[in-house]
């Protein structure tokens, strides 16, 4: 058996332990190319996009419906990006947090919540329907997406959307996450990024964790678990809102 052969049955029975090797080589190489930026993007935005455009290829490559880890070799990257990583992840962030800033936030932390989820669903909505999808699950679903890529399936699951405006939903939100990511830094200033009461407001009204966490990351690290925290928040309010009273409002306003 020769090296690669023997190189690929080691990584393929190891996925688990390979994906993390093959992540943290993703990491490495996407850190130095943030050093050619002087930090202006991030390397972990750099490093998310580097993983969409490895899923797409992995996904386009072998058919499948799983992205890089349809791929065998690669089959580890599917557990290590899974649920219970992410759960993980996002719990590991909130200990990060101070919770005396937290309550400094207070209402209008709620406020950020609620303008956020809503303000993304009306974008959504309204171009899901000038893009040719004028039923209202399509719209609902569309702008649910918007708010981020884990709300738009949830509410096209549970309103019976068609797969190709889940499929729409889900690229929505990811334009989004990688948007935010790469935008944050250029506006720190102009929206006051500094200190953590903001970073929780701005979290609270973009709500995507991906990329509220990999921009706050570029702007302060202190400032991410506070971002992240209320990030969180806003996509299990989009999910209990977009196919309950968002549904039932924007079904009322379309007859």
């Amino acid at each position: 058996m020769d090296f690669a052969a023997m190189f690929m049955k080691v990584c393929t029975k190891n996925g688990l332990v390979f994906s993390f090797m093959l992540i943290g080589i993703i990491t490495l190489i996407t850190y130095k190319l943030s050093g050619l930026t002087k930090g202006k993007v991030h390397g972990s935005a750099i490093a998310i996009f580097a993983g969409l455009v490895l899923a797409y290829i992995g996904g386009i490559t072998t058919g499948g419906s799983k992205g890089l880890a349809s791929i065998p070799m690669f089959a580890g990257v599917g557990m290590m990006g899974g649920g219970m990583f992410r759960d993980f992840a996002i719990v590991s962030t909130a200990f990060g947090a101070d919770l005396r800033e937290i309550k400094k936030c207070g209402v209008v932390g709620v406020v950020s919540l609620l303008m956020g989820v809503l303000s993304s669903f009306v974008v959504g909505a309204v171009m899901a329907y000038f893009m040719g999808y004028p039923d209202v699950v399509s719209m609902v679903t569309v702008g649910a997406g918007v708010c981020t890529f884990v709300v738009g399936p949830v509410t096209g699951a549970a309103l019976g959307a068609s797969s190709d405006v889940i499929a729409i939903s889900i690229a929505a939100g990811v334009v989004k996450s990688v948007l935010v990511m790469i935008v944050t830094p250029f506006v720190k200033n102009m929206v006051g990024l500094d200190n953590p009461q903001s970073a929780m407001i701005y979290g609270g009204l973009m709500g995507t964790s991906s990329g509220v966490a990999a921009g706050l990351a570029a702007v302060d690290a202190k400032l991410v678990p506070y971002g992240a925290m209320t990030a969180t928040f806003y996509t299990g309010t989009g999910c209990l809102l977009c196919p309950s009273i968002l549904y039932l409002a924007t079904k009322a306003i379309m007859g």
